[in-house]
């Protein structure tokens, strides 16, 4: 018998099964060369217009700033996380997006009409060690004169090795002379878990703010010491954090979820780039009660922490709606030790949502970046069924109204009138009590409204702001003459109600007074305590930790607490 392999009509049969792939794989050669041959010919032409350009222009230009020009043009037509980073910028960039670690005094500083004022100090590092508070004033570096200045220079002034000395010479507010001070530079380590400790009804309560080197391990830790306390709920807060590296939220997912779960699929054009992260090592805490806390500044990685654990139904999301950001960057070495950060892919939650919520692809016929259209927006189910959604960041089980505050607190604290009280009073008072239980009495709230009396802190209400355009619109149709008595009239009342907001908006400005005294004491720490009484999301989540129907009920979509509205639309949680 022949065999069949080696018959004819076997062979013909495999020829033509075999034609369709050939064809394929041509076409994709053909393509791949084409695509080859664009890149060589586009190089080549940017390499000529560079080169001509540096030798024959009229004036003098930097080559360098002229090429990292080309790259920054041509790299915002794509999104605002695809970025060159040239050799200068390296360690900005690796304590910005990768470590937590450098070399210097431990102060965040800020630049105020030319002076360099020191923003906070960071408790237990040099400068608060030194007794460098905040609203201290900083003159010279080792001798040089910061006139003049950028923040930039001033940071990297202060910035060394470990263990090598710096002196500073500082001038502090109501004091007649100024001060010089020698420190010895330290290693600073800001934490990616700045705080951790318990709550009221036996509540762990964690709050991290990056997804830096160590943030997994960060957490874990905390939890192990919060579970000292047989805590019998956890709030993971994730307010104000916009993300990190991507392993970090799989580990940090990984201490509440079993081993052998998808957290977060990547997915790239590029084949190599798309991957499943499952979680892969026995979990700390799988049966906790557990809340997580975001808001809209919430994002990349903090939305793959609350996404998954929302789509697992492991944990409850309190808060606002999340950021957005749904995109995978990947670092590459370039020459001359620059680097290239790249989005390659977009991330999907286990449900198999993507939480993009602009779309840089398919922009308007202006070029602009447009949202995903609510049209477009797709309803996924999590593990029991609850309904969740696409392109608008992360959804929140339980909805809370945001704080918004007053033009006159934002005026207050944008024209630094606050904090500049704040540094009078830590001048006056060596101490305050806890942190937690400090509150501001009418008298001393009284003082600071003396105290404003010889600043400046006017703002035009949104009413002026109409009446200066009605007014505009008048003049244009030569209508102001029988309009005026009218305008001054109202614009009369409307001052004289400002007169009144510093009463009218009293407890609200006494919480930011309050948040910013007890930062001179206790530092971040007293700050975040200090708000716990103020915290609605906060408050919102102990109410749900505390009745373990409700969290059930939430978890299995049963309408205990029912999030009315979709992803674009207004909506809050009602008890029912």
């Amino acid at each position: 018998m022949n065999n069949p392999v080696n018959s004819e009509p076997a062979r013909s049969k495999f020829k033509k099964a075999l034609l369709p792939v050939v064809v394929i794989i041509s076409i994709f050669s053909f393509s791949f060369v084409e695509d080859l041959f664009q890149v060589s010919k586009n190089l080549d032409i940017f390499a000529a217009i560079y080169k001509q350009l540096s030798i024959n222009y009229v004036d003098d230009v930097s080559s360098s700033e002229m090429m990292k020009n080309g790259i920054d043009a041509m790299l915002e037509e794509l999104d605002p996380y695809t970025e060159y980073i040239p050799e200068s910028d390296i360690e900005d960039y690796k304590l910005k997006y990768v470590s937590t670690q450098y070399g210097g005094i431990g102060a965040t500083i800020s630049n105020r009409a030319g002076k360099v004022v020191v923003a906070e100090p960071y408790a237990g590092f040099p400068a608060q060690k030194a007794d460098i508070r905040a609203g201290d004033e900083f003159l010279e570096i080792n001798g040089v004169s910061l006139k003049g200045k950028t923040n930039e220079q001033v940071s990297s002034m202060l910035k060394g090795s470990k263990g090598t000395p710096v002196k500073l010479r500082i001038q502090r507010p109501g004091m007649p002379k100024s001060m010089e001070l020698n420190l010895t530079r330290e290693e600073i380590r800001q934490n990616n878990v700045p705080y951790y400790g318990m709550l009221s009804n036996n509540v762990g309560y964690i709050k991290l703010d990056k997804f830096l080197e160590n943030s997994a391990q960060e957490v874990k830790d905390a939890l192990a010491e919060l579970k000292k306390n047989n805590i019998n709920g956890l709030v993971l807060d994730l307010r104000f954090n916009g993300g990190g590296i991507l392993q970090e939220a799989v580990k940090i997912v990984n201490l509440f979820v079993d081993k052998g779960v998808t957290v977060v699929i990547q997915k790239g054009r590029n084949r190599e780039k798309s991957i499943t992260y499952n979680t892969f090592s026995t979990p700390l805490e799988p049966n906790l009660p557990l809340v997580v806390l975001v808001n809209n500044r919430s994002a990349s990685a903090s939305e793959i922490v609350a996404g998954s654990l929302q789509d697992l139904d492991r944990a409850v999301v309190i808060g606002q709606r999340s950021f957005g950001k749904g995109l995978v960057q990947q670092t590459f070495n370039l020459p001359y030790n620059s680097l290239v950060k790249v989005t390659v892919a977009k991330y999907y939650t286990p449900s198999g949502r993507c939480i993009q919520a602009l779309d840089y692809t398919h922009r308007d016929t202006d070029g602009m970046v447009v949202k995903v259209a609510d049209s477009l927006i797709t309803e996924y189910k999590t593990k029991s069924g609850r309904s969740v959604y696409d392109g608008s960041g992360i959804f929140p089980d339980v909805f809370v109204k945001p704080m918004r505050y007053s033009l006159i607190t934002q005026t207050l604290a944008s024209r630094y009138h606050i904090f500049d009280y704040a540094t009078q009073y830590r001048n006056l008072k060596t101490s305050i009590g806890d942190a937690k239980n400090f509150r501001l009495s009418d008298a001393e709230y009284n003082d600071f409204i003396a105290f404003l009396s010889k600043r400046d802190y006017n703002y035009d209400t949104r009413v002026e702001k109409l009446l200066n355009e009605l007014r505009d619109e008048a003049e244009k149709e030569n209508k102001i003459g029988d309009l005026k008595p009218e305008f001054d009239a109202l614009k009369a009342k409307v001052s004289h109600s400002k007169k009144n907001d510093l009463v009218l908006f009293k407890d609200e400005i006494r919480k930011v007074l309050e948040s910013e005294i007890v930062s001179r004491y206790y530092f971040e720490k007293g700050r975040l305590e200090q708000n716990f009484k103020y915290d609605n999301e906060l408050n919102e989540a102990q109410k749900v930790l505390s009745d373990k129907s409700v969290l059930a009920s939430i978890l299995n979509g049963e309408g205990t607490y029912k999030s009315i509205g979709k992803p674009g639309e207004d909506y809050s949680a009602n008890v029912k």
